[in-house]
């Protein structure tokens, strides 16, 4: 127990519990989880990116969560939404941060990204849109048109005008358009690629939209996919990419899904898919929100923070620092960090059990490597066999990820896209590998290398 912790006591402003003595709360999402449990009052620190001190807030101790709350891999919710219990709000009543905060998601296959809470200075070539706080307790856009291949989808006058307007949710995963603002996107789409292969998607109890034939290469996306542009009332443009609205398809390789839905209700709802690789910045103080089209991976490069008070980065980008630390092994339990902002990576090994009646391992090993290489998207000269060891017909291989040459090192980019890859049982084999399964991975810092490889 924390010896700052505080119960909030039960007053006439709060739900009470059944003695009476301390406040609680109960959340419900749109997905249908819950969490509920006690409000309480303790120091909240905000990691060592950041130059605010230590600050007291009341928060929710939570007793029992149920649903995707339960089940998802992040461990809490952070609420920034309007409301005195909001964080945003204590620490701007305290003083201690301008009114404004700003997020930013890594791309369809990169971890990272960033939190920033207080004002930054904005870049030159942000676009904004106005946001009414009266028109709804969400976090809104003025939204006009919606463009596909160049072309403006033929909508109805007030086609993003519902009840809330064209709200933005970093707290939902997809995007939801009006029924017929969807028929007529999904519609624009299918017209622009005729030409790839339709197949099902990955859960048999949705009719999601899949394509396969565009590769793996999310780079190359563009060349194949249209481009979308959303279209603000002022006549600014929010440019698209394919990741934007897109999702891979979690069973077949190479095959990518529309991430953009029918909502049976007027508003428009835009997820966090929406600004993958997009700096988002709520200026709630100007009544307005901006977007940016960058490498959020790479975000700190391009934020120049302003003066007092001191934003508050609360998730960044590790900087290549080099430290003499211990490797970092495969988590058994939250995946929040799968490397230490100082670590200089200098491989990734892994291991793979494998089950199969094909006689000729070498020739295995061989066409594995090729295919991991393609599956973690590093060159065929990267990765290397380590170690294999047989029980009868099974064998444990070990599998080692080096720099490409002549770098000496992993660029934390690259390492963390590989590591996820891993963590998240990404790599996907033919069947005739029989079955196999990913074990544990290891980051081993930069150093010498010695006699690591064994030949087989």
């Amino acid at each position: 127990m924390s010896s700052t912790y505080q119960p909030v006591k039960c007053n006439p402003s709060c739900n009470c519990d059944d003695e009476q003595k301390q406040c609680t709360y109960h959340r419900r999402y749109a997905e249908m989880s819950s969490s509920s449990g006690v409000l309480g009052e303790d120091l909240v620190s905000f990691g060592n990116e950041s130059e605010l001190m230590p600050q007291r807030a009341v928060f929710g101790c939570e007793n029992v969560e149920t649903g995707d709350l339960y089940n998802q891999r992040a461990d809490g919710i952070m609420g920034l939404g309007r409301g005195r219990l909001s964080i945003m709000d204590q620490l701007v009543d305290k003083g201690v941060i301008g009114d404004s905060f700003s997020l930013c998601y890594g791309g369809m296959d990169v971890d990272g990204g960033a939190m920033v809470l207080g004002k930054i200075t904005p870049p030159p070539d942000m676009v904004f849109s106005h946001s009414d706080p009266f028109r709804s307790p969400y976090y809104n856009i003025e939204m006009k048109e919606i463009h596909v291949a160049g072309k403006r989808l033929e909508l109805p006058d007030g086609a993003f005008d519902g009840r809330h307007g064209t709200v933005l949710d970093s707290g939902t995963t997809y995007a939801y358009f009006r029924r017929d603002v969807f028929a007529a996107f999904r519609d624009a789409i299918l017209s622009a690629v005729h030409f790839l292969k339709r197949i099902p998607g990955p859960d048999p109890n949705y009719n999601d939209i899949c394509f396969t034939g565009a590769g793996r290469d999310v780079s190359q996306l563009p060349k194949i996919f249209p481009q979308v542009e959303m279209v603000f009332n002022n006549g600014k443009k929010l440019l698209l990419s394919p990741e934007n609205y897109l999702f891979r398809h979690s069973k077949a390789r190479g095959a990518y899904c529309l991430g953009i839905f029918p909502n049976s209700e007027s508003t428009t709802l835009l997820g966090g898919i929406v600004v993958r690789n997009t700096l988002v910045t709520y200026d709630r103080s100007n009544d307005r929100i901006g977007f940016l089209n960058t490498n959020c991976s790479e975000l700190w490069r391009r934020v120049q923070f302003s003066g007092a008070p001191a934003p508050t980065p609360l998730v960044s980008p590790s900087k290549d620092t080099k430290m003499e630390i211990p490797s970092v092994q495969s988590p058994s339990g939250s995946p929040s960090n799968v490397l230490p902002g100082s670590f200089h990576v200098g491989f990734i090994t892994f291991d793979m059990s494998i089950s199969t009646t094909d006689s000729n391992l070498k020739s295995i090993l061989k066409e594995l490597t090729e295919l991991i290489s393609e599956e973690l998207e590093v060159d065929n000269s990267q990765v290397h066999l380590l170690n294999v060891t047989s029980q009868e017909k099974d064998y444990l291989v070990r599998w080692g990820i080096f720099p490409a040459e002549p770098a000496n090192y992993i660029s934390n980019t690259i390492a963390r896209s590989i590591i996820l890859r891993l963590r998240d049982h990404r790599i996907q084999l033919p069947e005739r590998f029989g079955n196999y399964k990913l074990m544990e991975w290891n980051a081993e810092p930069q150093r010498k290398l010695y006699a690591l490889f064994s030949h087989y």
